[in-house]
């Protein structure tokens, strides 16, 4: 169950990593709050921050989980490189962000490393 609550952890870290690239403090400092209800832009500029704390906090609590019967240096390496990956291809397959194909190499070793801290445990 660790190992899923790990998935879980990296899975959240994902939402809280993109949750950071569309948080805007200004626009959320520009809210005039006295009238916040009356435009709907108002309760989606502040969408990501909720994101931010939500995604944030659900990352910490299963993350907790897992490192309780996973080594902590082992779950922290897996975790970082799944949140990596999975961002990286959010970026490319979403954003339309640019790729080099010798990135490929680097994520599969990315990957290998994860499944060797895996097999170790």
């Amino acid at each position: 169950m660790a190992w899923i609550y790990l998935l879980i952890a990296s899975v959240f870290e994902i939402a809280w990593t993109f949750s950071l690239k569309f948080l805007d403090f200004k626009k959320i400092g520009a809210i005039r709050w006295l009238a916040f209800f009356s435009s709907r832009e108002n309760l989606l500029l502040l969408t990501p921050l909720l994101g931010y704390i939500v995604f944030g906090l659900a990352n910490v609590f299963f993350f907790s989980l897992s490192i309780k019967q996973i080594p902590t240096s082992t779950a922290l390496a897996v975790w970082m490189g799944v949140a990596l990956i999975g961002v990286k291809l959010i970026d490319v397959a979403l954003f339309k962000e640019p790729w080099q194909p010798t990135q490929l190499i680097y994520l599969a070793l990315i990957v290998a490393g994860i499944v060797g801290l895996k097999r170790g445990v």
